[in-house]
């Protein structure tokens, strides 16, 4: 018991330490951002500096995809309680939808919502839950980078809020399905890794569950089924 009681009071210290550190590694790289565009706006765009331009923005690009690891970092490891009020998931469907449709136009995605009339209202912390269903959504649309269908079905069975997540992508393979809520585990060379892990501990936290079914070069279907607690369904 004494082991366990160290080994967990171990891993919160390397826990704090860890954000720590990235808050200290976030603040230098936003600064260097900063000033690369700015020298990017001093270095006029001739045909002798076309190169120098390129650097630039390749140095812009990979610090960008830094700080963006680092915020998700962050997201993930600030582990927050939810706090449960009672909110519509087809308002908060419908936001996502409004949120995301102009850059999946850009990317040739459709992207539309299914729901019955008559879904209740639940005990929901609705930031935490809107980030948790962005990251899925997220996900989808990048698993069709040649355009496709994205589909968010609600339905209500049973005391229990169920959201589909349909997509017809390049699906997953197999032997990768059980990793793909890993920490840092990501198929894209741009992913972070943390964007599902973080997707399914904020449902875990709200009591409910989530699956995925693929198929590869056809498509995937994440389903997140969330309680409607006593007296929420009104």
């Amino acid at each position: 018991m004494g082991k366990d009681i160290a080994m967990f009071n171990r891993l919160a210290f390397i826990g704090a330490l860890a954000g720590g550190l990235a808050h200290e590694i976030k603040n230098p790289l936003s600064s260097m951002n900063l000033n690369l565009q700015l020298l990017k706006e001093d270095i006029k765009q001739t045909p002798e500096n076309e190169k120098l331009h390129k650097k630039i923005d390749i140095i812009q690009r990979e610090s960008i995809r830094l700080e963006d690891i680092l915020n998700d970092f962050l997201r993930f490891a600030k582990r927050k309680e939810p706090q449960l009020r009672l909110e519509s998931p087809d308002e908060i469907v419908n936001e996502i939808v409004v949120f995301m449709a102009p850059e999946a136009r850009q990317n040739s995605v459709v992207i539309k919502k299914e729901s019955n009339a008559d879904i209740p209202k639940a005990l929901i912390d609705r930031n935490l839950f809107k980030q948790a269903l962005l990251n899925i959504v997220i996900n989808a649309e990048q698993a069709m980078p040649d355009g496709g269908e994205l589909t968010i079905k609600i339905s209500y069975k049973t005391g229990k809020i169920v959201f589909d997540i349909l997509d017809n992508g390049k699906g997953i393979k197999p032997e990768n399905i059980d990793k793909i809520y890993d920490i840092y585990y990501s198929t894209k060379s741009s992913g972070s890794g943390l964007g599902l892990a973080t997707a399914k501990r904020i449902i875990e936290d709200h009591g409910g569950a989530i699956s995925v079914t693929s198929k590869v070069n056809e498509g995937s279907c994440f389903t997140i089924e969330i309680p409607v607690n006593a007296g929420a369904d009104n």
